[in-house]
C-alpha cells in the first residue's frame, strides 16, 4: 500500500489548474473578437489558407455548419473576413482575411502570447521551452481526430461556464 499523493502532486489536478488558468487568460486575450476563441481560430485558419471553403473550415474546427455561418456573418460584419466565390466550385465560398482581419489576428496573437508568457512566468525561458516541447509531444501522441482546437476549447469552456448558461440565439 502506498500513501495517497497530495492534490498538489496529482497530474490531473495540475493539468486542470493550468488549463483553467489558460482558458481564462486566453478568453481575456481573444474574447473581444466576434465568436471569441472560435472567431480567433477561424481568423487563424483563414490566414493560413489551409481550409479554403466555409464547409471545410467548419469540419476542420468541429463547428456545426449553421453555427459557422452565423460566426462568419459576425466576422464579415466586423470587416475581418470576406466570403469569395471559389473559382473551382461556384457553389462554395472561400474565406479570406481582410487587411483589418490580418491586423486583428496579429493583435490577438500578441495578446495570446502575452497571456501564455504570464501563465508560464514561474518558469525561466529554457524551462518554458522544455515544457512546451514536452506538452506538444504528449498531445501529438494522444490526440485523436476529434481533438481539434475548437472542440477541446469549447468543451473546457462549457465545463467552466455556469450550469444555467444558455447558448446565444440568432434573430
Amino acid at each position: 500500500m502506498t500513501t495517497p499523493p497530495t492534490a498538489e502532486s496529482d497530474l490531473g489536478w495540475a493539468l486542470g489548474a493550468v488549463m483553467r488558468s489558460y482558458l481564462r487568460a486566453a478568453h481575456d486575450a481573444v474574447g473581444a473578437v466576434p465568436g471569441g476563441p472560435r472567431g480567433y481560430q477561424v481568423l487563424s485558419m483563414a490566414f493560413r489558407g489551409e481550409q479554403r471553403s466555409q464547409l471545410a473550415l467548419a469540419q476542420h474546427l468541429g463547428v456545426d455548419r449553421t453555427v459557422m455561418t452565423y460566426l462568419l456573418d459576425d466576422l464579415e460584419s466586423a470587416g475581418l473576413v470576406e466570403r469569395r466565390p471559389d473559382p473551382a466550385d461556384r457553389r462554395a465560398r472561400r474565406i479570406v482575411l481582410t487587411d483589418a482581419g490580418t491586423e486583428k489576428l496579429c493583435d490577438l496573437e500578441r495578446r495570446l502570447r502575452a497571456a501564455e508568457d504570464e501563465l508560464l512566468d514561474p518558469l525561466d525561458p529554457a524551462e518554458q521551452e522544455v515544457l512546451r516541447g514536452l506538452l506538444d509531444r504528449v498531445a501529438t501522441r494522444t490526440a485523436t481526430a476529434t481533438d481539434n482546437p475548437c472542440a477541446v476549447a469549447q468543451e473546457m469552456q462549457d465545463e467552466l461556464a455556469a450550469p444555467a448558461a444558455t447558448p446565444r440565439r440568432r434573430r
